[in-house]
């Protein structure tokens, strides 16, 4: 750290201010994993408000800022902090049938700021934020597949088709309110 209290990245610098931001979303997105809707599927876990969160974080940082938010949140959990969907944490969890839609998340928060574009367009963000969920629940409905030897159909219907209604409300949800969070994050 230098006088000026910034952090040097590959990209540039972080402010203290842009860190602490930073760390703030972090604590959101961990504590979303606690808010959460039970399904009707016995298999199936409960849809929680982390995907809100990862599409959010998706679209309103920069690259450097999203992966920051992302891979601190994905840490606390690996080590064993409860941050996980339902506070499930560690390695096992990821591994578990359902662990794949958790490391999704990563790969959405670096996907969303580079397909987004740099200007706020309702249509394009909206459109990302959609795509950003198909990817979370192909990439979970995949490894579900894979790990519970169902076939594409048994997999579609209890790894994907439960999740993507109110997923894609949450996406459509979340691509509409970046204009306001841009005013009160910079």
């Amino acid at each position: 750290m230098n006088n000026t209290n910034e952090i040097r990245t590959t990209t540039g610098t972080l402010s203290t201010k842009r860190l602490v931001i930073c760390g703030l979303f972090a604590a959101i997105l961990c504590i979303s994993a606690y808010l959460s809707i039970p399904t009707p599927l016995p298999m199936a876990p409960k849809i929680t408000l982390m995907n809100f969160m990862v599409l959010l974080i998706g679209l309103l940082f920069p690259l450097s800022e999203s992966l920051l938010i992302g891979f601190t949140w994905f840490l606390l959990g690996i080590i064993g902090l409860p941050v996980f969907v339902g506070g499930g944490s560690g390695i096992g969890y990821l591994m578990a049938p359902y662990g794949a839609y958790t490391w999704a998340f990563p790969i959405v928060l670096a996907l969303l700021p580079l397909i987004r574009g740099k200007e706020y367009n309702r249509i394009r963000y909206t459109i990302c934020a959609v795509v950003g969920v198909v990817v979370i629940d192909v990439i979970g409905m995949l490894y579900l597949m894979a790990v519970m030897h169902y076939n594409l159909q048994t997999a579609f219907l209890t790894g994907f088709v439960p999740f993507i209604p109110l997923d894609a409300v949450k996406a459509v949800v979340v691509a509409q309110i970046i204009p306001a969070l841009r005013r009160v994050t910079e």
